[in-house]
């Protein structure tokens, strides 16, 4: 095999477990985070003595669903990838990373992998939110309360969710920010290890050149004795 080939294998070789690891840690987030939000569905405990407000309780049920509906969706990506990248490094034969699907599916698992981490954790706050409000605002409220009733106070209930708000909606902008300057700072290491990689390749390829054509500027053998 010659050097350019043998970087080339590397080079399949170094994305392939890349993309497995992705897969895995996509699989392991969005079943932990989709089971805790059918869980939170489940259990909890509306009161029938209290008048929600309406659009609480579609956003709480959109948000769950959603959440759920993201995660299983990079679970069923992860679930339909995983096992045939997982056959294939375990060969540990060099020409079966071919074999692979990760090159030709890689859209794929950099969309389970974004919909697993970054817009199903997003969700997931989210829902901790509405669940905070759905699960505190009755309480310390009199059993005949109404949404129309005017209250001057803030219950205990009230207090509670808005202090969840509060605390997590800066732990929210702070993901963005930390997300979008990962983001970037991995888009520009790939950018710069791509480079690296075309210049390996460009010397590998000229090394493997005077190789080549080393035996061409030899005598041939005998021709001295001539």
């Amino acid at each position: 095999m010659s050097l350019n080939e043998h970087s080339m294998q590397a080079l399949s070789w170094r994305k392939l477990y890349l993309s497995r690891a992705k897969l895995k840690a996509s699989s392991r987030t969005s079943a932990l985070l989709s089971g805790f939000a059918m869980v939170a569905m489940v259990e909890v405990q509306l009161e029938r003595d209290y008048a929600y407000p309406p659009g609480l309780l579609i956003a709480f049920s959109a948000c769950t669903t959603v959440l759920v509906a993201v995660h299983l969706f990079a679970l069923m990506i992860s679930t339909c990838i995983l096992p045939n990248i997982e056959a294939v490094s375990n060969v540990h034969n060099l020409n079966s990373v071919n074999e692979s699907p990760h090159e030709r599916m890689h859209r794929h698992i950099e969309l389970a992998w974004a919909f697993s981490t970054v817009i199903g954790t997003l969700l997931f706050l989210a829902e901790v939110v509405l669940l905070c409000w759905v699960k505190f605002l009755p309480q310390g409220t009199p059993s005949n309360h109404s949404v129309h009733d005017n209250n001057s106070t803030i219950t205990p209930g009230a207090a509670a969710a808005i202090a969840s708000t509060s605390i997590m909606v800066p732990f929210g902008l702070i993901f963005i920010v930390f997300a979008v300057h990962f983001y970037r700072s991995l888009v520009s290491h790939k950018t710069d290890r791509q480079f690296q990689e075309l210049n390996e390749l460009a010397e590998f390829a000229r090394l493997q050149d005077q190789l080549d054509h080393r035996g061409d500027t030899l005598p041939p053998p005998g021709s001295h004795f001539v």
